[in-house]
């Protein structure tokens, strides 16, 4: 959150109304910014040219939209992989040295260490939303003294999280796991304490990084410090015979690799001279205002992380809570891997559509949604098949014990529905993003996930003896609950009306008045243009997602001055 010296200073003073030629952003992208940038409105042109035949209609525009959707997802579905690839390799190491191993690393990551990265994640994204707002109003010193004060904030948090990781024994005892299944997992835990901190660091770099539209150097360092982390992991723990504390402990150093390649990218590369600077004292100001801002981001996504965290966890409580653990564990992580294809679909879905929207392409945000969609299923269809195929073996990736690749086995239809399901409704979250639904699709969470899921997976695990099945059972009902409101709400919408959600008179009087202290404003100017010369003004309560360009901010006031006298 801004200070009010910050929020007060000018966004365009003289001097950068004749020198904005220098600062402005490449329309062309070419230097690793992707502001100003023009929707393609090919896509548009095509789905409104009535005069071709409708299947070759269909087919150039599913051209068109494959390749600008792929150009998006790829990228970002190799990232969260290899990120995952991480943690899942983790668990691997951990599976080989015995079930109970196995049932600790799982228990201590899904019980205990989504919370710090849950919690550090979405308070990261409070970054992605200033350091955008900064970038785009030329405001480029902005980007690194929020980039401090987030890793400030998220280091502070750490410090009580890390109380949690230090007493985990007796909160998981006191939870109701086995004494030995929790010693087991705190000794895990106590060597991701670093992660902690290297969290604290990375998530806000990422954010810096994305707002500027920098991108490949994360996929690099990611996929490089895979290559370490297998290797250090192997020699941690089969070599060094370090256990379970050393293949977690080579995790945290993992994490902490890519953070310092990140700073030390950051500080070289030639992309982030402007906005990066070295350290302010400015970072130190508004920390509260910038905390609560960090907190509500958390809110949503912690939502759902936690969702399956508890799951988990209520697994534990089962009568063989070992089997259980190790069986549900493998699934999850299994269905974690092949998530992150989908995220990085809804990604992509959340991009297009707000892109298109912004243009006011109606056509092509509900050919988009559609294309996204049924992509996205296509593919967690086949990942479906591949694993009801693989059933029987898919375990020994993990363990080599054959009752918990029996339990595995038995357990892999729940996992191919949840595979499907997966790989819907991240997209039509995305979606919702992009549209500005997010308040309602966190009331469906909370219903869905915490008043369905549950408390339906408690009743069908405990109450009917279904076990690990019940749970999983319950946790398919509520994403499918969730799955099916958000479906229906996506292909009912009017795509029309949703091109052109700012331009009202309400949105612009908002606009003048709060920027400009003007009363009745002019008509003539879109709600939208305000939004966006909002944005460029610093100003959060008026700010959208969509770009403007200096000189037509100039327009834009020079206009409403105009007006006024």
């Amino acid at each position: 959150m801004e200070s009010q010296q910050e929020l007060n200073q000018p966004i365009l003073n003289n001097s950068m109304r004749d020198d904005d030629h220098h600062l402005q952003p490449s329309s062309h992208g070419s230097s690793g910014t992707g502001h100003g940038h023009e929707v393609d409105s090919r896509l548009e042109e095509v789905l409104s040219d009535t005069e071709l035949p409708f299947f070759k209609r269909l087919r150039l525009a599913a051209l068109i939209e494959m390749k600008l959707l792929f150009r998006l997802a790829a990228p970002a579905v190799f990232v969260y992989l290899i990120n995952n690839a991480m943690s899942l390799s983790t668990r691997v190491f951990c599976g080989h040295l015995g079930n109970l191993e196995l049932a600790a690393a799982s228990l201590g990551n899904s019980g205990i260490q989504l919370l710090a990265y849950g919690l550090m994640l979405g308070m990261g994204s409070a970054v992605e939303t200033l350091c955008g707002q900064a970038y785009g109003a030329l405001r480029y010193d902005m980007l690194g003294v929020y980039l401090q004060r987030s890793t400030i904030v998220l280091t502070l948090t750490g410090i009580p999280l890390m109380l949690v990781y230090v007493f985990s024994k007796p909160i998981l005892i006191l939870l109701g796991e086995p004494a030995e299944l929790a010693s087991a997992a705190a000794v895990f835990v106590y060597g991701l304490i670093p992660q902690i901190f290297a969290y604290a660091v990375n998530f806000p770099i990422q954010k810096f990084l994305q707002s500027q539209s920098i991108v490949s150097p994360s996929a690099y360092i990611s996929a490089a410090t895979l290559v370490v982390h297998l290797l250090l992991s192997w020699l941690a723990v089969y070599k060094i015979s370090m256990g379970l504390i050393g293949a977690s402990l080579v995790l945290s150093l993992s994490w902490w690799i890519i953070v310092v390649a990140q700073m030390v990218y950051i500080k070289m590369s030639d992309k982030c001279k402007l906005t990066w600077s070295g350290l302010s004292s400015q970072a130190f100001s508004g920390l509260w205002d910038f905390l609560k801002l960090s907190s509500a981001s958390a809110v949503m996504l912690c939502l759902e992380a936690w969702y399956f965290q508890i799951l988990v966890l209520i697994s534990g409580l089962l009568e063989n809570p070992e089997l259980a653990l190790d069986s549900l564990s493998i699934c999850m992580a299994i269905s974690g891997l092949m998530f992150m294809i989908s995220v990085g679909f809804n990604a992509a879905a959340s991009v297009r559509v707000s892109n298109e929207l912004g243009a006011e392409h109606p056509k092509s945000a509900a050919f988009t949604v559609t294309v996204v969609t049924l992509v996205s299923f296509i593919i967690a269809l086949v990942e479906a098949i591949i694993v009801l195929a693989l059933r029987d073996v898919i375990s020994y990736a993990f363990t080599e014990g054959e009752t918990v690749a029996t339990a595995v086995s038995e357990l892999c239809p729940f996992l191919a529905v949840t595979l499907i399901l997966n790989g819907i409704q991240p997209v039509l979250s995305g979606v919702a993003v992009g549209c500005g639904w997010q308040a309602f699709v966190a009331y469906v969470n909370v219903g869905c996930y915490y008043v369905v899921g549950i408390p339906l997976g408690c009743v069908l695990g405990f109450k009917y003896n279904l076990g690990a099945k019940g749970i999983w059972s319950g946790m398919i009902g509520g994403t499918m609950m969730q799955t099916l409101i958000l479906l229906w709400v996506t292909f009912t919408t009017d795509w029309s009306r949703e091109a052109i959600p700012f331009k009202t008179f309400e949105s612009l009087n908002l606009f003048t008045n709060y920027v400009f202290g003007i009363d009745n404003p002019p008509t003539e100017i879109s709600g939208g243009d305000c939004q966006k010369a909002a944005r460029h003004m610093g100003r959060q309560e008026a700010a959208s997602s969509q770009e403007l360009i200096v000189e037509d901010f100039i327009k834009l006031c020079n206009y409403t001055t105009h007006h006024v006298q």
